[in-house]
């Protein structure tokens, strides 16, 4: 039972109680239970307890954890203040749990994207004249020419392959549809796939474009094998494109975002673009 505010609470007391409570795994109470202690002893350095800890406090608390010595990720002030607010609301009940944005926002790793020589590499690697090596150049020659989520490239049905338009029909994440380019290297080896080698692995009447050894629609779970991490040729789609010259909005369509925002962890790259175009062409640079 929540303890009543009125009370006084001893800080030590009330973790043991959170953390023996159940509904923890083991890995999370470990986790918890060093956090708590950290800042129990924060606590009783500037003699308050459990039962002081306000939103003020709590912006005391974070603000040491970032600026300290070693300073703290954002992911772990994170977790400590997860911790923290847990132990509240176990104590002193949802409306003691302060709920303001404390934590600092984890900073947008920007995508680590393959050179153009290490694209080269991997989609020599799937060369080969047997149907499912045919299968897996096309797949990732489409996965770097048109920058498709793994979902996305499996779900394709052959309705959606325009080779006359050049253009792929792609359905992404929420319903949402688009059109992307298919590139001529992407083209060859998708019509050689589905010439000489889709008609070797096909059972039935399945429309899918990319079927497995069994004939069935190929699951991510092949990519994975393929490529350790297969959105990796989709961010390099991206890096490619912009080093190329093309304008975020354009990528963002590519792409499918549903905003500019989250096309904008590729700005660094554009901004490296657009430096060389203004020492290349701009008579004071």
């Amino acid at each position: 039972m929540p303890q009543a505010e009125s009370d006084t609470v001893d800080t030590d007391a009330a973790i043991d109680r959170f953390l023996e409570s159940g509904g923890l795994s083991d890995a999370t109470r470990r986790a918890y239970g060093s956090d708590l202690s950290a800042f129990a002893v924060w606590l009783e350095d500037r003699r308050l307890g459990l039962d002081d800890v306000d939103v003020r406090v709590l912006a005391d608390y974070v603000s040491e954890l970032g600026s300290g010595r070693p300073r703290l990720a954002p992911a772990t002030i994170s977790r400590r203040l997860a911790a923290i607010r847990a132990c509240l609301r176990f104590t002193f009940g949802p409306a003691r749990v302060p709920d303001a944005a404390l934590a600092p926002r984890k900073p947008r790793r920007l995508p680590d994207a393959p050179k153009a020589a290490e694209i080269e590499a991997l989609l020599e690697l799937a060369a080969g004249d047997s149907p499912l090596a045919l299968r897996n150049r096309a797949l990732l020659e489409l996965l770097y020419s048109g920058g498709l989520r793994s979902a996305e490239a499996v779900g394709l049905d052959l309705a959606d392959i325009d080779f006359e338009r050049e253009a792929v029909h792609v359905r992404g994440k929420g319903g949402k549809e688009r059109v992307v380019p298919l590139g001529e290297e992407a083209a060859h080896y998708l019509a050689r796939y589905l010439r000489d080698g889709r008609p070797e692995l096909v059972r039935g009447a399945d429309d899918a474009v990319f079927l497995s050894a069994r004939g069935r629609r190929l699951d991510t779970s092949t990519i994975r094998r393929l490529v350790r991490n297969p959105h990796r040729l989709r961010h390099a789609f991206a890096t490619h494109l912009l080093e190329g010259g093309a304008d975020l909005r354009t990528i963002q369509e590519l792409l499918g975002h549903s905003s500019l925002s989250t096309t904008q962890v590729y700005s660094h790259v554009d901004a490296r673009r657009l430096r060389r175009v203004y020492d290349r062409s701009h008579p004071r640079s």
